[in-house]
């Protein structure tokens, strides 16, 4: 139990706070993109901007994963990785993209309640982009949400310096597909855990679900 704890307090640590920041953004999702209100008051724009800025928060935690292999690394007995260390690493991980993925979900509601629907993918594709500069910020330059108010010349001036450069131009690149190609796939399975819980409620039909797949109608 001992040696349970030193790892989990070693290694585990970042988990609560990481995951706080991911949860950030979909908790203002739901407020900006969900609430009956069409109104959009400089409050909302307020609370647009720092959604926008704490976003990366969420897929940042994919590159986490770089804990979890410290861990392994430092020879712990096979069960306290199978244990203790996997599955809180790979929750945390599962657990921040989705809220990313539900962010979205919800930005692309409001988009079709807007009646611009035909841009989602753009604005999806857009999303994409700036969490890609986001996580090769705050991972590799070591950025922080708020350095958009602490930092703001050192932090424009970093992106300026990366966007002009073939290294980090290549990992956002990279980075960008993954995060598309993932919540692709994460979407289609959210999205269809949604039509299945409310298909067994009853509040739609068999005949419902060929139509309703869409995330303007699904949530």
């Amino acid at each position: 139990m001992t040696e349970a704890w030193k790892a989990w307090s070693i290694h585990s640590g970042w988990i609560v706070w990481n995951l706080f920041l991911a949860f950030i953004p979909l908790a203002l999702s739901f407020w900006l993109f969900r609430r009956r209100s069409q109104s959009r008051s400089i409050l909302w724009w307020v609370a647009f901007l720092v959604f926008i800025a704490f976003l990366p928060n969420a897929p940042y935690l994919l590159t986490d994963i770089i804990h979890l292999i410290e861990a392994i690394r430092d020879y712990y007995s096979v069960w306290i990785i199978t244990l203790v260390l996997i599955p809180p690493h790979i929750v945390a991980i599962a657990a921040g993209f989705e809220a990313y993925v539900l962010s979205l979900i919800n930005l692309s509601y409001y988009l079709q309640r807007q009646g611009v629907g035909k841009f989602v993918i753009w604005a999806e594709l857009m999303t994409h982009a700036l969490c890609a500069v986001g996580v090769y910020l705050g991972r590799f330059k070591r950025f922080n949400t708020w350095d958009f108010i602490t930092q703001p010349n050192d932090l424009a001036r970093s992106v300026m310096d990366d966007l002009t450069a073939k290294r980090p131009v290549l990992v956002m690149a990279v980075t960008f597909v993954v995060l598309t190609v993932l919540y692709w796939l994460m979407k289609q399975v959210t999205l269809g855990l949604v039509l299945l819980i409310r298909y067994r409620r009853g509040s739609i039909t068999s005949g419902d679900t060929d139509q309703d797949t869409d995330a303007s109608r699904v949530l």
